[in-house]
């Protein structure tokens, strides 16, 4: 092979690299490539969920059937310090009828506490299995779409106590995601969906 035909190889492959160059820089800005990273809204997956829903009325239920007995607790009391007030201090009779009322006031503030305490367990558990789901159903939506971050994205709700301020600035921490995939409504299809999540 003579020189020219070597000089003229090389700058034909040269032109054929600065085009494909090129052509791929243009391509690259002209169609970029689709967003690897995700969001998801908790707030919105535990508000939208159907599951979620169930579970608020089943609570609001078992709430109103305890505070019925909560109610005739506080009734017996009521009644227990109305005989009291009938009976003559200083007599067995009197004696007797004030330990019914101290009786019932306690079993009526073991009952407050233990609603209370019955309530936030329930309320803890649930949210824990809730939001447990959510990320099995977040993992596989990410793998699924091939994206390789997914960001928690709940938006603030304005106007702001002025006690929420700074919890909410300290918390709230993807300020910007267009282009990024949101996942809210997969997710919460997926969790309403899973026969592992029963309220």
């Amino acid at each position: 092979m003579n020189s020219k035909t070597i000089a003229a190889s090389i700058l034909v492959c040269a032109a054929a690299l600065l085009a494909a160059m090129q052509y791929g820089r243009a391509a690259s800005q002209a169609t970029p490539g689709a967003s690897k990273i995700g969001v998801v809204s908790v707030r919105d997956v535990f508000n939208g969920s159907k599951k979620h829903a169930l579970y608020q009325a089943q609570l609001a239920k078992r709430v109103s059937q305890a505070r019925a007995q909560i109610d005739d607790l506080n009734k017996q009391a009521d009644g227990a310090e109305a005989e009291l007030r009938q009976t003559k201090q200083g007599t067995a009779d009197y004696v007797a009828r004030y330990q019914a009322v101290l009786e019932a006031r306690s079993k009526l503030q073991n009952g407050q506490e233990m609603l209370k305490q019955q309530r936030l367990a329930e309320d803890k558990q649930w949210f824990e299995d809730l939001y447990q789901e959510a990320l099995k159903a977040i993992e596989v939506l990410a793998k699924e779409r091939g994206l390789e971050l997914v960001l928690e994205r709940s938006e603030p709700k304005f106007p702001l106590a002025s006690e929420e301020v700074w919890s909410t600035v300290g918390t709230h921490k993807v300020l910007y995601s267009d282009g990024c995939v949101n996942l809210t409504n997969d997710v919460i299809d997926r969790v309403d969906a899973s026969p592992s999540l029963k309220p």
